[in-house]
């Protein structure tokens, strides 16, 4: 039998924050909903006071995770708004390179995130920190980001850093490295008309460290070895999008975002997306995504020729994604003197097609589905 361990590609920062934002962030609005009310919104306002409960699962691929995520925001006078967030992983995975190269594996993930927010004039000055905790893998973070209101409050200038150290280890090994990460954002969003907005967003992430996994293998004439990573990685993206409101409640969104890194690593990700209203009460939204990427310069499916990195990690593959998913929101109304609840119910389907990663167990090229579903409760008060 072959050893109990982690043969799945082990989420970076990157990886992982990109997981804790396609299950938790939907819960904090509507994905076209803003639009629609895009006349009454000012950029300077402090977050609503807001309780939610989320429940999530996650179903492809071999691997299933569950859990809940709790958030509470509370505004202290008309200048502060503080907030923490707590998020649940249970994972018990059995993925593709789990039952090829080592034995299927459960266990709980936990993160948590406070945050300030502070509002003067036409700035917000938000600041947060994060931890993320695995048997073998701990994730901290800190955030500030500055949003500023520029010419009459029609154009919004944003900008963000954060600073992420993570530690790596191994069962039986303990913790034996750590991985560094940079992240720099700069966005615009400009109101071109009362019904039409526009952004353009970049992102650059810069990697230092122990950027593989202790438990993955790479393949060289059909012998497995363990992967060898670069310790260094910069990539950067930039994502437009634009947003519609067409009348009568409903309204559209496009967005694009290219992806690029020193990897040799290129992505395309478009997504259409449409918002409507069904009577006072419930609000639905639906999407389409689509995803492609090219394989990194260092990886392969069986190396034919030694090389100084190496990786079959399928993350690093030539894959696409097409992904459809909805989301239907009740506004129940009032409850007591103070809160305001809605009940939303979120569903997506992803289709992953990978056209260089092997299943060794048939032969054939890796494709498989995956099932996202989040149930959660909000209330503002």
């Amino acid at each position: 039998m072959p050893p109990r361990g982690r043969a799945c590609p082990r989420r970076g920062r990157r990886e992982r924050l990109a997981a804790w934002l396609a299950r938790v962030s939907p819960r904090i609005a509507g994905a076209l909903g803003g639009v629609l009310a895009v006349g009454g919104a000012k950029a300077v306002d402090l977050p609503e006071n807001k309780a939610e409960g989320v429940f999530h699962v996650y179903s492809g691929g071999g691997v299933r995770a569950t859990g809940p995520a709790f958030l509470v925001r509370k505004n202290l006078g008309d200048r502060w708004s503080l907030s923490g967030s707590y998020y649940v992983d249970m994972v018990s995975n059995a993925s593709i390179d789990v039952v090829t190269t080592a034995s299927p594996f459960e266990e709980n993930r936990t993160a948590y995130e406070i945050g300030a927010t502070h509002a003067t004039r036409d700035t917000l000055l938000s600041v947060s920190t994060s931890s993320s905790r695995e048997p073998d893998y701990i994730a901290d973070a800190v955030s500030v980001d500055v949003s500023q209101e520029v010419y009459g409050a029609m154009t919004t200038v944003t900008m963000g850093f954060t600073r992420a150290v993570d530690q790596v280890g191994q069962r039986d090994r303990g913790f034996f490295d750590t991985a560094r990460h940079w992240q720099y954002r700069l966005g615009v969003t400009q109101i071109l008309s009362p019904r039409w907005l526009a952004s353009l967003n970049f992102e650059q992430v810069s990697d230092e460290g122990f950027l593989g996994s202790p438990y993955r293998a790479a393949r060289v004439f059909g012998a497995t070895v363990p992967e060898r990573n670069p310790r260094t990685r910069t990539s950067r993206a930039i994502k437009a999008s634009t947003a519609y409101d067409l009348g009568e409640r409903n309204a559209v969104r496009a967005e694009y975002r290219y992806f690029w890194d020193t990897w040799d690593i290129r992505a395309h990700t478009v997504q259409a997306s449409y918002s409507r209203y069904a009577g006072e009460r419930w609000l639905a939204d639906g999407h389409v995504r689509f995803y492609s990427q090219n394989a990194a310069l260092f990886y392969s499916d069986n190396a034919t020729s030694e090389t100084l990195y190496v990786s079959r990690n399928r993350q690093l593959s030539t894959f696409t994604n097409l992904s459809i998913g909805g989301k239907l929101t009740y506004s129940y109304g009032r409850v007591g003197q103070h809160f305001d609840v809605k009940f939303n119910g979120a569903y997506e389907l992803m289709n992953l097609r990978y056209k260089d990663f092997t299943d060794l167990r048939t032969g054939d090229a890796y494709a498989y589905q995956a099932h996202v579903l989040q149930v959660y409760v909000s209330a503002t008060f």
